[in-house]
């Protein structure tokens, strides 16, 4: 019976699958081959299950010599179901649906001894998850294949990192050659990447198939890859009139979490749901951390919370008592889903409000049913008001559907009123990893209520730019288009909360004209068709997801009307198949078959350095007006004394590896600054047998909290409880109770400490520096109000004392100068300073500093400035970075 049928049946001659991904947006083309060698007319069945997230853009059939072309449409309220294909959404139970996958079928009968190609176009931006893009095709083409070819090519500007291929994945049937524990890419696989490009080709032999499925249906073949990203504003990529924004930061302290589980225990949990569920929570409970708040609600019928109006904190006996709880729930009894939701809010939202939480947390239900509710409350639209009403945009639920009896739609629109996500499991053995893999998805915030900004009359018709959380291993992904395209630049800020502190970051991209991101001229890409404008056909695919969700969680029938027409509009601009549009068949009259390449998705192959990633231009070094009390340079010293109307300054000849205490007052203001010196080797011809210069500013504050800064030419460690690092070639701005931190790219760093002590640090860095020349920081005090005059260091003594110029006359006697009289003094190149009743010898000088003046006029004081400073150099000599001594030969840590 088997072998009529494979020889009644129209045979698929080639099944390939040609994909570019630029910049996580994904072109893919099906082409497919089937040839009737019968002596009548056979039906032939194109199925392809494409990507749930995905939109169709085009469909062709070329069935002898007549060519049927795809035309979207919008969708009527009632339209003929003739087509010669269709786009077929699946109801809620279907096996494309579980496996995250939409069915499109088409069927068309061969006329005898011809053949029919079927070519499919779709599209979709790639989410990130766990830290990895992930790019499935199905390749299940029900039969073994003759000609069977992948191949995926890749361009990333900012370089792609962790390319892998994993085996074929197909939970449905198990039998398909792969060995257990086995992560070794399926056979004839082959990669090939540079920095940039990658490309992954997958051309199994009939031999090959035979030994993975003989049925024809291998499974999903995978390609998971991240991209280099740095802790900045993103990389925002823009051309022809559009920009899609990319957020990933990495490097932060994850959040606390307040987080409350809702488990579906009915009656129809029994079996491998339950069995499932519980083996993916014992692992759950045992990643929480130590700074987690948790609490478990089981429901059937009942409502059954494991500890009543409390969350308890993650210790041993607790997580241990957790597990008991659930390894002993039993199904049983209907599914009431919002008694569930109703208690689990108010259990959370009592939490929050009478306990004194940690105000950085994160709070969130995670809710898992496997069925629809049939107890209490059963109708859909009361369920839903009423989680909304008892949630209060207070926190956001997740919620997971698992089998096949799941309201998909209303756990859906559950998560997306409620600012979470939602994941739909198959019932298998492969349930517990999903559910963990998902919870490992929102197991790690790392920001909390991020917003994003461009100004107004820059850009318009953005999307959504505020997001509640940042998990780690996601992204945050935003699109619009620009108002003023002849603009050199688009200002980006992006606000967030992070542990204790507010981040601000801050950049300004630049426009490249003509855009390096530009990608015509490719070969492959002369049809025109729109792939080469892919970031602004990124937009339209997230405008278009923006609005679906907007109408489904809408209530109004006008509101609804409206979102579902600009999403037509917008789809139709686009040749997108969306719920609002529709594929109809069109004959395209007698032609040739065209050339396959005709329908193929752009290449990347000759693109080369063409798209560039813009991800920020260097700053110019901004010029910063602030006092003259500095340490800079080799160093020089210069203390400014405003009232008296001039400058005194000295150099400091010390050693390699010393560290020199510029500010000392831990005692009062709780504010110590530390430099450290690297050596270079003297000028040629010079009097010094080497230079130094400061390598590492470290400015320690104890008060309200302590804290510290440790600053290099390359980057910032802040550290008040929880390390944050931050690179100095990226502007941003960081807050936390007490300090503030401002960066400006390669040029200066500001520390503000309680709005009363602020000190500037520049960064001067060499492209080719000669051999005596150290990139190295300068430090200025630009605000001194909050150091109490009892501060001391090598600037940190002048800062609250006065200091008395006196000239030896021309009868010796001495006299003190007169404030207007020190321009009349000039010629005079010595001088005498009182400094607490000791008299410095002083020359004049003019000294160049860095401060946005290029010199300063002051009075240099001699050796290493002794009796200038209170004791000797040797004396503010520090023991080590972090020592906050304030007298001599005594020393503290911070």
């Amino acid at each position: 019976y088997r072998w009529i049928l494979s020889e009644t049946r129209p045979r698929m001659s080639e099944f390939s699958v040609k994909s570019t991904i630029i910049s996580r947006y994904a072109f893919t083309t099906v082409s497919c081959t089937m040839v009737n060698s019968g002596s009548e007319a056979r039906e032939a069945v194109f199925e392809m299950q494409i990507p749930a997230p995905a939109f169709i853009s085009n469909f062709t059939m070329i069935i002898g010599n007549k060519t049927y072309y795809g035309e979207v449409t919008g969708k009527e309220k009632k339209h003929s179901s003739d087509d010669k294909a269709r786009h077929k959404k699946p109801p809620n139970s279907t096996e494309g649906r579980e496996n995250g996958y939409e069915t499109f079928k088409a069927s068309v009968f061969i006329p005898r001894k011809m053949q029919a190609k079927f070519l499919l176009h779709y599209e979709e931006l790639l989410q990130r998850r766990l830290g990895k893009y992930e790019y499935t095709v199905s390749i299940r083409p029900q039969q073994l294949v003759g000609r069977l070819r992948v191949e995926v090519n890749i361009l990333e500007k900012s370089g792609i990192v962790s390319l892998e291929v994993p085996p074929l994945r197909n939970s449905k049937h198990k039998g398909n050659g792969k060995v257990e524990g086995d992560v070794s890419p399926p056979p004839s696989t082959v990669i090939g990447h540079t920095k940039t490009l990658a490309k992954v080709t997958f051309n199994p032999s009939v031999v090959e198939q035979t030994r993975i499925a003989r049925n024809g249906i291998l499974g999903d073949f995978i390609i998971r890859y991240d991209v280099n990203r740095e802790l900045s504003v993103g990389d925002v990529q823009i051309l022809n009139g559009y920009f899609v924004h990319y957020f990933a930061p990495t490097d932060l302290p994850p959040l606390p979490k307040n987080v409350v589980f809702v488990l579906d225990s009915s009656a129809s949990m029994v079996g491998t749901k339950l069995k499932q569920t519980k083996e993916a929570l014992f692992t759950i409970l045992q990643d929480l951390r130590p700074e987690d708040h948790f609490n478990i609600i089981g429901f059937s019928n009942r409502i059954k919370v494991w500890q009543q109006d409390r969350l308890v904190p993650v210790t041993p006996n607790n997580i241990r008592d957790a597990k008991k709880y659930i390894h002993n729930m039993s199904p049983t009894g209907g599914t009431n889903i919002n008694g569930a939701l109703q208690t689990g809010a108010k259990l959370l939202n009592d939490y929050i409000a009478q306990n004194d939480i940690d105000a950085r947390s994160v709070s969130l239900i995670i809710f898992l049913t496997d069925g629809r509710p049939t107890v209490g409350e059963t109708q859909s639209l009361k369920i839903l008001s009423n989680t909304k009403d008892a949630i209060r945009d207070k926190f956001c639920l997740f919620t997971i559907g698992i089998g096949n009896d799941v309201d998909h739609k209303l756990l859906e629109r559950m998560a997306l009123e409620n600012c979470g996500m939602t994941r739909h499991f198959q019932e298998d053995e492969d349930a517990a990893s999903h559910l963990k893999g998902f919870y490992d998805e929102i197991g790690t915030p790392l920001l909390s209520d991020i917003r994003v900004d461009y100004p107004e009359d820059n850009v318009e018709q953005v999307t959504q730019n505020f997001f509640p959380n940042y998990f780690n291993g996601s992204e945050i992904i935003i699109a619009g288009k620009l108002i003023n395209r002849t603009s050199d630049s688009l200002h980006v800020e992006v606000t967030a909360s992070n542990s204790k502190k507010y981040i601000l970051l801050k950049k300004d991209v630049a426009i490249d004209l003509p855009s390096r991101n530009d990608i015509s001229g490719i070969p492959g890409l002369e049809d025109g068709k729109g792939d080469t404008n892919y970031i602004e056909r990124a937009w339209s695919y997230l405008t278009i997801k923006e609005l679906l969700n907007s109408q489904l969680k809408s209530d109004d029938s006008q509101e609804k009307d409206y979102l579902m027409e600009k999403a037509k509009s917008i789809a139709l601009t686009y040749n997108f198949v969306t719920p609002f549009t529709v594929l109809k068949m069109r004959e395209a009259g007698l032609h040739p078959e065209p050339a396959p390449e005709e329908f193929i998705s752009p290449s990347t192959d000759g693109i080369g350095e063409k798209l560039q990633s813009l991800q920020g231009h260097k700053q110019d070094k901004q010029r910063i007006k602030i006092s003259k009390t500095s340490a800079d340079g080799d160093p020089h010293f210069v203390i400014d004394f405003p009232s008296s109307k001039f400058s005194v300054c000295f150099n400091i000849d010390g050693e390699p590896g010393d560290i020199l205490r510029l500010v000392s007052d831990h005692k009062e203001s709780g504010v110590t600054v530390n430099g450290q010196l690297v050596g270079a080797p003297a000028p040629p011809n010079g009097h010094k047998k080497h230079r130094t210069y400061f390598s590492t500013i470290t400015i320690l504050n104890n008060k309200p909290e302590r804290s510290y800064l440790e600053i290099t030419p390359k980057r910032i460690i802040l550290d008040d409880g929880e390390r944050l690092l931050l690179s100095c070639g990226r502007s941003a701005v960081v807050r936390s109770s007490s300090l503030e931190v401002s960066i400006c790219a390669n040029s200066n760093i500001t520390v503000t400490i309680r709005d009363t002590i602020s000190f500037v640090i520049l960064i001067h860095r060499y492209k080719k520096p000669a051999p005596y020349q150290r990139n190295h920081l300068g430090f200025y005090i630009s605000n001194s109000k909050g150091l109490s005059s009892d501060s001391h260091g090598l600037l940190g003594q002048f800062l609250n004392h006065e200091v008395k110029l006196l000239q030896a006359s021309l009868n010796t006697s001495h006299q003190q100068v007169g404030q207007n009289q020190t321009d009349a003094l000039k010629p005079n190149p010595t001088n005498t300073l009182k400094v607490k009743g000791r008299l410095v010898p002083v020359v004049w000088k003019q000294r160049r500093i860095y401060n946005g003046q290029q010199e300063v006029e002051c009075w240099f004081a001699k050796n290493n400035a002794d009796k200038l400073i209170d004791g000797s150099y040797k004396d503010y000599l520090a023991s080590h970075p972090f020592d906050t001594g304030t007298s001599f030969g005594t020393s503290n840590s911070l």
